[in-house]
């Protein structure tokens, strides 16, 4: 399991540009059974996914994707978690 950290640079005045590209990947993610989550980062420092069912590399590609990343409007970081006890609800984790 991941968590990906999306926080604005500097060129976060060109996210407007390209927030449908971004929208349409966000939702691929979420089509492909890779993204449980995303939501803003408060206050306004840019996004976070979390994200199963996949591998570093993978995510790490998938991420590169994202216009907002390619267009460097984004920096990126990834955590990876390995999940040992969960609310019954996320048990799916676990597997």
């Amino acid at each position: 399991m991941f968590i990906v950290f999306l926080k604005f640079s500097d060129n976060k005045s060109q996210a407007s540009q390209f927030m449908e590209g971004h929208n349409q990947w966000i939702k691929r993610g979420f089509d492909d059974g890779v993204f449980l989550l995303t939501g803003s980062l408060q206050p306004n420092l840019g996004g976070g996914i979390v994200a199963h069912n996949t591998t570093l590399p993978d995510l790490q590609s998938r991420v590169n994707d994202d216009p907002f990343v390619a267009k460097n409007i984004v920096s990126v970081e990834i955590l990876e978690i390995t999940p040992s006890i969960t609310d019954e609800r996320l048990k799916f984790l676990l597997d």
